[in-house]
């Protein structure tokens, strides 16, 4: 059978399609990168065959579709311009299933490895998000062209004389997303920019940048003595943790002042997302392990991601006791769906988002899967972290 026609649409501003291109590189998988290299004619109609799907409720998630996930902006996979498919750690697994490499798989055979890959991948797509879209809109706001960029990418799909029009316009709502995506600034901080490109305080919301400084500090000192001694997390061969690493943080590459950060904290880190970038990683095979100089990295996501899914899973269950319907986006909008929490010893204002209950609820039942020998080999790795139950209601 020949190989499936692959079309990835998607942006070099999102760090979810930036990951499933680096699981496409390394599977040695011939794609489309659309819309940026792609016909105006060609963009069209890839972007009408995702529309009608996104209307139809057709587009597919890897093995099955789940209720409480929501479609993203972008990436969408397009086979053979007829199937659509999406969430890039599905995707994954996708590749894995369907277009086998030779070389291993993104998702290790072993299940306890499976679990490790698994969690930093889904630690990195929550929380790490929080920290590149922070970093990109606060600490690069004065210095980053990111509206201007996916202005290029798009310009063979937007009607002519717009570009400059959506460059602001999705400056202005990254900007204005800041609260939705973790990023609460204090009261009165300016970045001498004009109000629209200012990251907001909205009353009643504590503010989160020193969580966030906090929480990218510590992800930095746990990846770079890792990557600075060898190229994959997991040992020998590249997974998807090294992917969920990848596109996360290679999302700040092109954000001038927050690489700088990067790259005078991690060096070794940023060396190994340039390697990703170029391609370098492609056939990069093994049998990942669980090298113990992963616990600094388990660590951080047991203190940050971990407690915060249950938070969130905890204000899922007790909003829906009390008849909310609204979650995501549109009910923060609303001021609806909001709960309390702390991170860090640092108080935040939420909106409850049902797509990490999912991914919650998808890591406990993995982990409820293992057997008695997996669960001994991972608990060292994971002192302190449960995945059994929510944590107490907060007083």
């Amino acid at each position: 059978m020949p190989p499936p026609r692959l079309a990835l649409w998607g942006s070099e501003l999102s760090p979810f399609a930036l990951k499933v291109r680096a699981c496409l590189d390394w599977a040695g998988l011939a794609y489309e990168w659309l819309p940026a290299e792609g016909g105006r004619l060609r963009n069209l109609r890839v972007n009408w065959t995702i529309e009608r799907a996104k209307r139809a409720r057709s587009v597919e998630r890897h093995p099955r579709l789940d209720p409480l996930d929501e479609y993203p902006l972008v990436p969408f996979l397009v086979v053979d311009d007829r199937r659509v498919l999406y969430d890039s750690s599905a995707l994954a697994q996708w590749i894995d299933d369907r277009l086998p490499a030779p070389h291993g798989r993104l998702v290790p055979t072993d299940p306890a490895v499976a679990f490790v890959a698994r969690l930093v991948d889904e630690a990195l797509d929550e929380l790490g998000l929080y920290l590149a879209h922070h970093n990109r809109w606060v600490l690069s706001a004065t210095t980053n062209d990111a509206g201007a960029r996916l202005a290029r990418e798009f310009r063979r799909v937007l009607p002519p004389g717009t570009g400059r029009i959506m460059a602001r316009h999705f400056s202005e709502r990254q900007v204005r997303r800041l609260p939705y995506l973790f990023s609460v600034a204090p009261a009165g901080f300016a970045v001498g920019l004009r109000p629209a490109l200012t990251p907001p305080a909205p009353a009643g919301f504590p503010p989160t940048h020193a969580l966030l400084a906090e929480t990218w500090a510590a992800l930095l000192s746990s990846l770079e003595p890792v990557l600075s001694r060898r190229p994959h997390l997991l040992g020998d061969g590249f997974t998807i943790a090294d992917a969920g690493v990848y596109g996360q943080l290679a999302m700040n590459l092109k954000d001038p002042d927050a690489a700088a950060d990067m790259r005078a904290r991690a060096p070794g880190t940023v060396a190994r997302l340039e390697a990703i970038r170029d391609r370098r990683h492609a056939g990069a095979g093994g049998a990942p392990g669980l090298p113990p100089d992963l616990a600094p990295l388990l660590d951080v996501v047991a203190r940050t991601f971990v407690p915060l899914m249950q938070q969130n899973a905890r204000a899922y269950e007790e909003a829906r006791a009390r008849g909310e319907t609204l979650f995501n986006e549109r009910a923060f909008d609303r001021g609806r769906a909001l709960y309390d929490g702390t991170l860090l010893g640092h108080s935040f204002r939420a909106v409850v988002k049902t797509f990490q209950v999912r991914v919650w609820r998808d890591l406990c039942a993995a982990w409820r899967a293992l057997d008695a020998d997996a669960r001994g080999r991972l608990r060292p790795l994971l002192a302190g972290a449960s995945f059994e139950s929510t944590p107490p209601r907060l007083p």
